[in-house]
């Protein structure tokens, strides 16, 4: 199934706000020529293996900025092999891991060890998140912007404690980053506060739904508007983490072109489909840091995707085992699996028409390579490396745990139906997915950057 010469035949393609039939030819990895079907139209197809697409459309491959693959250290979770195989199981062609792991990635060492580990299993395509600490400035500013996605700085606490509370680190990180800044906003203090009220009015008996209580909107807020300050005073290229809330709307433009903008923000899948009346059924399985919070909430955060405040959709994605999201509350971690269903929910609201398929395929797939300035990749263009995914828009499926790839053997949309399927998924023009099937012999590769 990877020859080097393959044409993706009759597809319904979907890029840059157009959709018609045509055919993909690939060489190599790289998409050589995209040829508009008519009725004409007699493709040369010699040469080429042919993977008939007739009734399917065909999308690029969705770029994840946020995952949480748990590599190295709380493997026990998730890894890099078991994550990457349900990411491109479920259409993500590239994805961007997060820094606290264990060891913390801190320094240049152990980001580069951890690239050296995904060249050698990661299914997809891979960048990694340089971390930040209170003390770590004279790493930061060591990482290759050409070769690392961006540093993560913690302004809230969450999985593996790595918060920057240091206001002299903050500014040090803000003024001298070499790249992007991605930050996860909330205010730690008002965190505490409200931590240490519901703990004496329910002890250990607490529900999850007090959880948008204790990391409130209002945590959010403070923490995300000081980030916007912090990045307008140093000129700081900003991009905020899974907002959550109606008021941070207010911190982020939608007037400027997505290239243009210094600060931009994303919004998480969970966030556009969950509110905080699904706790008394899910509970902790849908306990993440940010909190889920109102349905006024949600449809605010899916008014600014389509108004263009918010740039990009992701699915910070963050594994755990059942066992421990069956603890009470107070002693179950935040987090949840999502990639092999980020793409599919997201279809489904384009069913439910709250957003056009092209609104999807510009938020999850074109705006994190523009966002991040991602080398070739997020586009079906001539030229660029063939990451595509293959779409049934007709297959209804229902989730079920049988069916789940996360090494943590469970998903929060257990239970939900799908309108849509992912039918075949292509990294660097390799098939690695089909059907239900991986092909593993190929590699992902290390995303670049034009900065």
């Amino acid at each position: 199934m990877n020859l080097i010469k393959k044409v993706i035949s009759g597809a319904t393609i979907i890029n840059e706000g157009e959709a018609f039939v045509g055919d993909v030819f690939i060489n190599n990895g790289i998409i050589e020529a995209i040829v508009v079907r008519s009725d004409n139209t007699k493709p040369n197809y010699s040469g080429y293996e042919i993977i008939d697409a007739v009734g399917l459309h065909l999308l690029p491959g969705v770029i994840d900025d946020q995952v949480h693959f748990r590599d190295p250290g709380l493997t026990y979770k998730g890894d890099i092999y078991t994550e990457s195989k349900a990411a491109v199981a479920g259409g993500i062609t590239s994805y961007m891991d997060m820094p606290n792991t264990i060891p913390n990635c801190l320094t240049q060492e152990i980001l580069e060890e951890k690239y050296a580990h995904a060249s050698n299993v990661s299914l997809a395509n891979f960048s990694f998140y340089m971390g930040a600490s209170n003390d770590n400035l004279d790493e930061i500013v060591k990482t290759d912007p050409k070769k690392v996605c961006g540093i993560k700085v913690f302004m809230g606490s969450s999985t593996g404690n790595m918060l920057v509370d240091s206001e002299e680190a903050l500014s040090g990180i803000f003024s001298s980053a070499p790249t992007l800044v991605a930050v996860h906003c909330e205010d730690e203090n008002t965190i505490i506060t409200n931590t240490s009220e519901y703990h004496k009015k329910y002890g250990e008996d607490a529900p999850t739904r007090i959880h948008p209580k204790i990391r409130s909107a209002e945590a959010c807020y403070l923490s995300s508007s000081k980030a916007v300050k912090l990045a307008k005073k140093y000129g700081t290229r900003l991009h905020v983490l899974h907002l959550t809330t109606e008021k941070e709307m207010s911190l982020f433009e939608n007037k400027l072109d997505l290239k243009d903008k210094m600060i931009t923000a994303e919004v998480c899948v969970h966030h556009l489909w969950f509110s905080e009346k699904d706790y008394d059924k899910k509970g902790n399985l849908i306990k993440w840091n940010p909190s889920i919070k109102s349905s006024t909430d949600r449809d605010a955060l899916l008014n600014a995707l389509l108004n263009n405040k918010i740039d990009v959709v992701a699915t910070d994605h963050a594994p755990h085992t059942l066992e421990e999201k069956e603890r009470v509350y107070f002693k179950a971690p935040s987090g949840g699996p999502m990639v092999q269903h980020s793409l599919m929910a997201m279809l489904e609201l384009h069913y439910k028409g709250k957003l056009s398929i092209d609104k999807v395929v510009e938020k999850m797939c074109h705006n994190p390579a523009i966002l991040y300035r991602v080398e070739k990749r997020g586009f079906i263009k001539k030229g660029y490396h063939a990451d595509l995914v293959l779409v049934d828009l007709e297959d209804t499926k229902i989730v079920e745990r049988k069916d789940v790839f996360y090494k943590c053997g469970w998903s929060p949309m257990e239970g939900e139906t799908f309108h849509s399927s992912i039918v075949s998924t292509f990294v660097n023009g390799n098939m690695v997915y089909n059907q239900g099937e991986f092909f593993e012999g190929i590699k992902g590769k290390r995303l670049k950057f034009n900065r």
